[in-house]
């Protein structure tokens, strides 16, 4: 039986670190690679942790299961207990967790298309650090090739703990009388919403489960996704209508004119109806967030739910309060909150779940959920990408043009305009001189380059990212 070493396996295998773990294409993900990740990451554990037992989770992606049964029959080699729970949205494997106080490995590839996975681990404390992505794929850990792959037992812990996590804040069904949709796709949790809400009062509509695996992207929804949440609405009367992507930790929440709303905007909601006093947000958020003066602190970060993240420790060794979200609509729950004089235990990981709660919460008779946008709303976002566009490409075109933002506006055809100011703290982030914001950042899950604009107003944004990518194309 040979003998493999991890560092040698991940170094030839393709797979990198993204915004929010390891992505590849399916073919890249070995039986090997899974295993060299899983025996990688435990060793990075060890010297902070005792482990000896670890949970798994999936999403409904084709290759998902198989790259499960590799983890696990490696972990298994070393002697480490494995806790499969099965197809449930991240954060529920999350939580599970970190509530035993043991690590997880999540095998998901988000929203990124059905021909590519991922795997996203987490220490028994939270999401791993950029230092610990270094560890896993530098330090050498031997582990023999694998050779037979079990099956696995679900265990449904998790999804029943998750549901109960938010139910449990609620002592009457407060969405009595409210008709919500649940887009459900091919979500990891399309099994577990329809209760969830049904539970806390709500009328539910099932919409749309697929067999296949649909790459739904929260920050570029599709206009065949605009169109049906429309129709959806018109159709039905929804309240409002729930989503996710496919590891159901990013929300997709329309209003009840089916008006998918933006990520930002939706944790700007969330967050004020938890009362959190500081905020952690990546660089492409909404200025609404600021110019809201909800917050008594706002710090901007790079691009990825481990920068979010990071920042929590020192905003919470000075405010009570502590949540981050990110443009795509993620919501993480940095310190315990209180809500209806229950705890709400920190989530620090990226959770649809919560922010489509609070926002209902919020909604009255006199402020359904497009009044409460409208309120909060003062710059208006929009952000789309170019798919297949090799990383390297949108590499060159930043750095060439970071040092001639003047030449790059005029190339993208804002003529009269200059550069205010410019943000390289992720990508290339400029402020024209009519206050407008064209950001060009390329995707560290796959080959995109992705487009954020904010203008004076919805259509302007759109028209604004529109332009930047018909021109970025050809340059």
């Amino acid at each position: 039986m040979s003998l493999l070493e991890s560092h040698d396996v991940l170094a030839n295998s393709g797979v990198a670190f993204g915004t929010s773990g390891a992505r590849g294409l399916v073919e890249q993900f070995t039986p090997d690679v899974c295993a060299a990740f899983s025996l990688a990451f435990l060793h990075t554990l060890k010297g902070q942790f005792t482990v000896d037992s670890l949970a798994i989770a999936i999403d409904n992606r084709p290759s998902s299961y198989a790259m499960a049964q590799a983890c696990a029959a490696a972990l298994m080699q070393q002697g480490i207990q494995v806790i499969y729970y099965g197809v449930i949205p991240t954060p529920a494997l999350a939580f599970a967790a970190m509530e035993r106080k043991i690590p997880s490995i999540m095998v998901t590839g988000s929203h990124i298309p059905f021909d590519r996975n991922g795997l996203k681990f987490y220490r028994p404390d939270g999401e791993i650090t950029k230092a610990d992505e270094q560890s896993i794929l530098t330090i050498e850990v031997g582990f023999r090739a694998l050779e037979n792959l079990n099956e696995l037992t679900v265990s449904k812990a998790a999804a029943e703990e998750y549901i109960q996590r938010y139910l449990s804040l609620f002592d009457q069904p407060f969405l009595t009388g409210k008709h919500i949709g649940i887009y459900e796709h091919s979500s990891a949790g399309r099994d577990l919403y329809q209760a969830l809400f049904e539970q806390l009062g709500a009328k539910v509509t099932p919409l749309e489960r697929s067999n296949q695996f649909v790459p739904i992207d929260t920050e570029a929804v599709s206009a065949d996704d605009q169109l049906k949440a429309i129709n959806w609405s018109k159709e039905y009367g929804f309240d409002a209508i729930f989503s996710t992507d496919g590891d159901g930790d990013r929300p997709l929440v329309a209003d009840e004119n089916g008006v998918w709303l933006r990520g930002d905007i939706l944790g700007l909601l969330c967050a004020k109806q938890l009362g959190i006093e500081a905020l952690a947000v990546p660089v492409s958020c909404n200025s609404s967030i600021e110019l809201s003066q909800a917050f008594k602190l706002v710090e901007r970060t790079k691009i990825g739910s481990p920068y979010v993240i990071a920042e929590f420790a020192q905003l919470a060794n000075e405010y009570a309060s502590v949540a981050g979200f990110e443009a795509n609509g993620g919501f993480l729950l940095g310190s315990d909150t209180e809500i209806n004089n229950k705890v709400l235990k920190a989530l620090p990981t990226r959770d649809a779940v919560l922010p489509a709660i609070m926002l209902l919460a919020a909604t009255t008779s006199n402020k359904p959920i497009s009044a409460l946008v409208s309120d909060c709303t003062v710059r208006f976002s929009a952000s789309d990408r170019i798919q297949n566009f090799p990383t390297e490409k949108s590499k060159q075109i930043i750095q060439t043009y970071t040092n001639d933002t003047a030449g790059l506006i005029a190339l993208l055809g804002f003529e009269g305009l200059t550069v205010e100011r410019v943000d390289v703290t992720d990508g290339l982030r400029m402020t024209l001189s009519n206050d407008d914001v064209v950001h060009l950042r390329p995707s560290g899950n796959a080959p995109e380059l992705r487009c954020y604009a904010e203008s004076t107003s919805d259509e302007k944004a759109q028209q604004l990212v529109v332009q930047v990518l018909s021109k970025v194309k050809v340059l």
